[in-house]
């Protein structure tokens, strides 16, 4: 499949829209810029300064759908006239206490009870750590001792869980568990996979988040295709290249250890693309969502699909990218008849913003991305330009 076509990539996008993105994407491919930005958008909210404006203006508005589930469905009903469906994520961070956790699950209820109205929002998705502590999913990881309060903390992280996949049921949805570093991973993948065995019997309600920049997650789909086999279970994947390098890699050299992560972007790509076709291989058992930027991997999803006869509306074949990048791989694959999903996150502006870092830092560091984006806007403003004249 072409991805080339700017008239379907950007045609919920106004000129405005367009050109603000094109602004953005052009500083961000200034890695210099980025961090200037980060320092003064970090100072601005510590400093409390009135700057909610210019950053929604600026970068908010373009990689998130709005401050709260009410004002987010605007996009998620203009996504819907072009064939896309999309998932909420309360994306606030920073979690720490019990009361946090609580207020992290009454959000992530709200955004499933909006699917109830809604057809266009057949997943959503949560963040483990805004469920409970990260010492505690280290402790786990690592096999170390609870205290006796500490037990008490991880059953109510283990009940946050079951509430959400339960009401999750109860809808008709699914959810996608997010990945989270590899030394706090374990716990949440044991815990996800306890989840799986109580409500994936009939149809998968929870996804697990695999990110394949890590060196060891083809194995770990082999595992889950075995417990699958033994447990009679279905298998929810959200396949991933991986959001943790450098925090991974500045980890692995400070203690010492193997990096976890693939020496190369290369390695990382055939990982993924293994992955992939493990999966495709055993259809009838894992329900995979391609969250990917690459066009390659996208088409190499599609030759398998056609290969084994699977309809492009298969239930067990989603693609999704990221709100505010790659929609020319996004709308060419609604266009076609695919299943194809937005990331849309969500939040009070001042309280999203260490997302939009990451954004920042994704486009600065990932080769070619802005630059890619870059050239995809000025051709579609150049067609419109010519158009007019």
């Amino acid at each position: 499949m072409s991805f080339k076509s700017t008239k379907t990539a950007f045609s919920i996008k106004n000129n405005f829209e367009l050109k603000r993105a094109y602004l953005l994407f052009k500083l961000i491919s200034y890695p210099f810029l980025v961090g200037l930005g980060k320092f003064l958008i970090m100072i601005s909210v510590k400093l409390r300064l009135p700057v909610d404006g210019l950053i929604r203006l600026f970068v908010f508005d373009h990689f998130c759908a709005g401050i709260d589930e009410k004002d987010s469905i605007k996009i998620v009903n203009l996504l819907a006239t072009k064939n896309v469906k999309s998932y909420l994520h309360y994306s606030v961070e920073g979690a720490n206490s019990e009361k946090d956790y609580d207020d992290c699950l009454n959000s992530t209820i709200k955004t499933l009870e909006a699917s109830i109205i809604n057809l266009s929002l057949p997943f959503s998705v949560f963040k483990p750590t805004g469920y409970g502590s990260t010492i505690l999913f280290e402790k786990k990881s690592s096999n170390v001792s609870f205290t006796k309060g500490e037990s008490e903390e991880w059953k109510r992280i283990i009940e946050r869980f079951r509430v959400t996949f339960s009401r999750a049921k109860s809808i008709g949805i699914s959810v996608f568990v997010d990945a989270e570093e590899s030394w706090i991973q374990p716990a949440i993948d044991e815990l996800v996979e306890d989840m799986m065995l109580e409500f994936n019997k009939e149809r998968p309600i929870v996804f697990n988040t695999v990110q394949m920049y890590r060196n060891d997650r083809f194995e770990y789909l082999k595992s889950l295709n075995e417990k699958s086999l033994k447990h009679g279970f279905k298998v929810g994947v959200k396949l991933v290249r991986g959001a943790y390098m450098e925090i991974e890699r500045t980890r692995a050299l400070k203690n010492n250890y193997p990096s976890p992560i693939c020496d190369t972007k290369e390695e990382t790509d055939i990982q993924y693309d293994k992955g992939i076709d493990f999966m495709f291989k055993n259809i009838d058992r894992f329900c995979m969502l391609l969250g990917s930027h690459n066009e390659k991997s996208a088409n190499k999803a599609i030759d398998l699909a056609t290969k084994n006869f699977l309809p492009k509306d298969h239930q067990n074949l989603s693609f999704g990218q990221l709100y505010g990048m790659s929609d020319n791989i996004t709308f060419s694959l609604a266009e076609s008849g695919y299943r194809v999903l937005k990331y849309l996150p969500y939040g009070p502006v001042k309280e999203v913003v260490p997302y939009l870092i990451r954004r920042a830092n994704e486009n600065s560091s990932v080769s070619g991305q802005s630059n890619r984006e870059l050239d995809m806007i000025s051709k579609e403003l150049k067609r419109r330009k010519e158009l007019k004249t």
